[in-house]
């Protein structure tokens, strides 16, 4: 259900206040992680070039604890192999940094799921107009 599953999917989002009021305003209608994004987030969130309040990475972990077990969240297991996983993006997938933003997208594809990001890149992975690109929200 593509209202139940809104996958925040941008590490270190508790820092960002555009991702916070999102999130806010979007709770509502559940959220999604899986490894990738949940190591994304203690990754950037206890990194000190990322922030003056970075934490300790078990701290952090416990905030993600903390979090994940509301009820309104769903856990994703990565359970799609990566090729299948980035088959949408076939020849768009130009670059090494995209490989982690096209297996997200491809795994909420397959969840029927919507993947929030903060940026445009991620659409570059897709076709204008195709039901991949209305998988992506931009968090504004």
């Amino acid at each position: 259900n593509r209202s139940a599953q809104g996958s925040v999917a941008v590490a270190g989002a508790v820092q960002n206040e555009r991702a916070v009021k999102w999130f806010a305003r979007h709770r509502g209608r559940g959220w999604t992680t899986c490894p990738i994004n949940q190591a994304g987030f203690v990754r950037v969130v206890s990194n000190p070039a990322f922030s003056r309040d970075a934490v300790q990475p078990h701290e952090a972990i416990q905030v993600l604890s903390a979090n994940t077990a509301a009820q309104d969240h769903v856990f994703w297991p990565e359970e799609l192999p990566v090729a299948e996983a980035v088959a949408f993006a076939g020849v768009r997938l130009v670059g090494h940094q995209q490989v982690t933003d096209a297996y997200l997208l491809g795994l909420a594809i397959r969840r029927g799921g919507v993947l929030a990001t903060l940026g445009q890149r991620i659409a570059a992975l897709t076709e204008p107009k195709s039901a991949e690109r209305k998988l992506l929200e931009t968090v504004a």
